[in-house]
């Protein structure tokens, strides 16, 4: 979608039919409601990043250590937003882009090993007011190119002045190396416009598998230099 489309030609495209003749007055109406729909998101987010920042600091004050390098967050702007609900056929309805769109706001954590993304999620699904909703172990069964990732999909309360709502967020945990190598694999998909050729998939994937691999050597090395300062 062009990025000069207009506020009111977003909200046309996300209201599918309804929109597509719908007053400009009425359109400020659903631009209100959709930005406050957004804002919900936002602060689930903002909710979801301090959690982990927070998990970061007091594992680094206890252990000397922390098992979460970086973080990044990400908010679907409208053209993504419009463009997903397209794609997925999604009934252009906020309650049911609600229900269907999970990944509206997300979450990157990047570790330095394997174990830290169990661990991560671990630490933070456990706390009661957030509800794991949906898992997806990339790392256990790696997609078909070599992609590996832990995905959580996670509820979080957002206090608003008039209603308290659980919003979902996604939380992509994965290492370092393997963060690499999406970051990589995303820009030659971009560069490409998704018509990759077979022999750069085939060596994408072929990558894949030796950052995997670099991930388990670092693991067993880590495990080695943890039993030395064992007394």
């Amino acid at each position: 979608m062009s990025t000069t489309a207009s506020p009111f030609e977003l909200l046309r495209t996300l209201l599918g039919d309804a929109g597509a003749d719908a007053p400009d007055e009425s359109l400020v109406e659903l631009r209100d409601e959709l930005s406050r729909f957004t804002l919900e998101y936002r602060c689930a987010m903002d909710e979801v990043a301090t959690k982990i920042d927070i998990l970061r600091r007091d594992f680094e004050l206890t252990h000397d250590y922390s098992p979460i390098e970086h973080v990044k967050t990400r908010l679907k702007t409208l053209e993504s937003l419009a463009e997903k609900v397209r794609r997925i056929d999604c009934p252009p309805e906020l309650p049911i882009v609600r229900e269907q769109v999970r990944d509206i706001a997300g979450i990157r954590v990047t570790c330095a090993f394997v174990e830290d993304t169990y661990q991560v999620a671990a630490m933070l699904t456990r706390q009661p007011d957030v509800e794991l909703i949906e898992t997806e172990d990339y790392i256990e069964s790696p997609k078909a190119n070599g992609y590996q990732s832990l995905h959580l999909i996670v509820e979080v309360p957002v206090y608003l002045s008039d209603r308290t709502i659980q919003v979902p967020v996604e939380v992509q945990i994965r290492t370092i190396a393997m963060d690499f190598w999406a970051s990589v694999e995303h820009r030659i998909y971009y560069k490409y416009a998704g018509a990759v050729p077979a022999d750069l998939v085939e060596s994408l994937r072929e990558v894949a598998l030796t950052a995997a691999d670099l991930d388990r050597q670092m693991g067993r090395m880590r495990d080695e230099v943890e039993s030395l300062r064992r007394p």
